[in-house]
């Protein structure tokens, strides 16, 4: 799987692209103070320089060319994970820590 930066709207209109179909979820049951939506691409032509990707090509035939060292792309990939983890295990101390104040201060 790779990324892609797409526009999405026209800059002068802001209308959608063609071929680009954007929408809302609607309300969700306790989340309304988040907005989530859908993206749907129908013959949508993304260009290969928009690729996010510094080991990675995609050639003109359409397959992907990997440049750099597998063990870099898989190490980069394990760091992102680890921060994702630690990034987790701070908001559950904040979450951890407020439930025991309240809990303390019912009581």
């Amino acid at each position: 799987m790779q990324s892609f930066v797409v526009q999405i709207r026209d800059m002068e209109t802001h209308a959608t692209m063609p071929g680009c179909t954007i929408g809302d979820i609607g309300t969700k049951l306790g989340y309304n103070s988040i907005d989530n939506g859908y993206l749907l691409f129908d013959q949508y032509r993304v260009p290969r320089t928009t690729m996010l990707a510094r080991f990675a090509s995609i050639t003109r035939e359409g397959k992907l060319k990997v440049t750099g060292n597998p063990r870099m792309v898989y190490q980069i990939m394990v760091q992102t994970r680890i921060a994702v983890a630690y990034c987790a295990i701070n908001v559950l101390q904040r979450a951890a820590c407020c439930a025991i104040r309240y809990s303390a201060c019912r009581r």
